[in-house]
């Protein structure tokens, strides 16, 4: 029995959003909260730029907050949004969702899109799953987004401890095939990215290499349309990784997707892309900033008041990057 649709939240799927940015040559950018500042900061940042958003939740938030509270404060920002006289499209979208169990339970929630992770999984063994998947959330017009590749870290506690050790990029003679076997209506592809702090394997000079590109080209020609999802796409500006550590913190190796990189994927056939890691990363430096400067602070909006506006600066400029202003 669901709880909440996501109609009645006043929610989209995204397959108009997709549609839209593959046609528009931009993509729509999708992140993160764990927070209410941080979903604060989120809707801040697509009213002042008047951009879609898709909000990512993992199951870890649902354990979190509970599914009443995401769906109420996803409400509120959609909401807020309205008293602006605005008409944005959101979407709030499982992230990695690694069973059908997972995806039902966003979906009797509230949620209008789900992504079911089978990636780890034998190539047949993830179709016969996402298809699992994709049969029910169609029935109840909810979008589904599937992986095929494998990207190396861990992403949220969803794999074991040790993360996944090695990237094996997406095949895109295969993805064609899950793709229409499977009944997706996006793929998450392995190009270069990955989760965690380290998100490229540095050239032997120190250089960091550019994306796949290639892949997403040859799947271009193969299901011309179809909309690709960058996962494990955070920046890391190493002020953020200087600050933490200057202030308590001690975060050693690090490595983001330059931005270059990003703007151009977003004129690919890259309808969305992921970014949770530079949400955190932001908020966590200031923190410990401003807690190291009021030591004797007892009330936590001391720190929250004050990183909101810094994490809607944040968002801001990955909209600037995914060219999805006033696309709206």
């Amino acid at each position: 029995m669901a709880c909440y649709n996501y109609r009645d939240l006043g929610l989209v799927n995204t397959a108009e959003m997709f549609r839209k940015a593959y046609e528009g040559g931009y993509t729509v950018p999708a992140f993160n909260f764990i927070s209410i500042e941080q979903m604060n900061a989120i809707i801040d940042a697509v009213i002042e730029k008047n951009s879609p958003v898709i909000l990512l939740a993992s199951p870890n938030l649902h354990r979190q907050l509970g599914h009443e509270m995401i769906a109420r404060v996803v409400q509120a920002g959609v909401d807020r949004i309205a008293h602006e006289g605005l008409n944005i499209p959101v979407a709030l979208h499982l992230d990695h969702g690694m069973s059908m169990e997972h995806c039902v339970l966003a979906i009797e929630n509230g949620f209008s899109s789900v992504m079911i992770d089978g990636s780890a999984k034998p190539f047949e063994e993830n179709i016969a799953l996402t298809k699992e998947v994709a049969d029910y959330a169609h029935s109840l017009d909810i979008t589904v987004e599937a992986e095929l590749g494998i990207l190396s870290g861990e992403e949220e506690g969803q794999r074991d401890s040790a993360g996944v050790k090695e990237t094996k990029y997406t095949d895109p003679e295969r993805a064609e095939e899950f793709i229409r076997r499977s009944g997706c209506d996006s793929l998450a592809v392995s190009v270069g990215t990955c989760h965690g702090l380290v998100k490229m394997k540095p050239n032997p000079d120190g250089t960091l290499p550019d994306l796949r590109f290639d892949i997403l080209d040859h799947i271009r020609e193969n299901c011309p349309g179809f909309p690709l999802v960058l996962h494990g796409a955070s920046n890391i500006a190493p002020e953020y990784v200087e600050m933490i550590n200057a202030h308590g913190g001690h975060i050693e190796q690090t490595a983001g997707i330059p931005d270059e990189q990003i703007r151009l994927a977003a004129k690919t056939n890259v309808c969305k892309v992921n970014i949770a890691t530079d949400g955190w990363i932001c908020a966590l430096a200031h923190t410990r900033r401003i807690l190291d400067e009021n030591p004797g602070a007892i009330d936590s909006r001391v720190f929250t008041l004050k990183t909101r506006p810094l994490m809607k600066e944040l968002y801001m400029h990955k909209i600037d990057l995914m060219g999805s202003e006033n696309k709206a």
